[in-house]
């Protein structure tokens, strides 16, 4: 099953892009509540090229490593990975009211569906919030 999650944006489509792809952005966006949060990003943002983020708990209580493949970089419009034998679609489209971005990715088996659908979407949130806070 795959779970699709998505915002709009009112900000350019370079400064949305640059803070999904940005190690320095994605430590400033990358948790889905105020007590976890990234403590190291790493971008190689070519096809074949790999992505890390080390989420962890503030309290220090668990920590994981979010990892994956690049499969296809299609810049300003398209991210396609795969991590952990899952899959993964992001997509970035402008529209009139601002840019829509959107994942699509394979449920793990582990989890509620809803309760993945909700974590991914607060990250994206995040991502918002950190992409307009930036001054767009």
């Amino acid at each position: 099953m795959q779970i699709t999650v998505e915002t709009t944006i009112p900000a350019p489509l370079e400064t949305v892009w640059s803070a999904w792809v940005t190690p320095a952005d994605i430590l400033q966006w990358n948790a889905a509540s105020d007590d976890w949060h990234t403590t190291a990003a790493e971008v190689d943002l070519r096809p074949g090229g790999t992505f890390r983020s080390r989420m962890e708990a503030r309290d220090g209580s668990m920590g994981f490593d979010f990892e994956g493949t690049y499969t296809a970089v299609d810049p300003m419009a398209r991210i396609v990975a795969e991590f952990g034998g899952r899959a993964l679609v992001v997509t970035f489209a402008e529209t009139p009211s601002g840019v829509l971005v959107r994942e699509v990715f394979d449920a793990e088996d582990t989890h509620p569906i809803e309760m993945q659908r909700e974590g991914w979407q607060a990250i994206l949130n995040r991502f918002a919030a950190h992409v307009l806070s930036k001054g767009a």
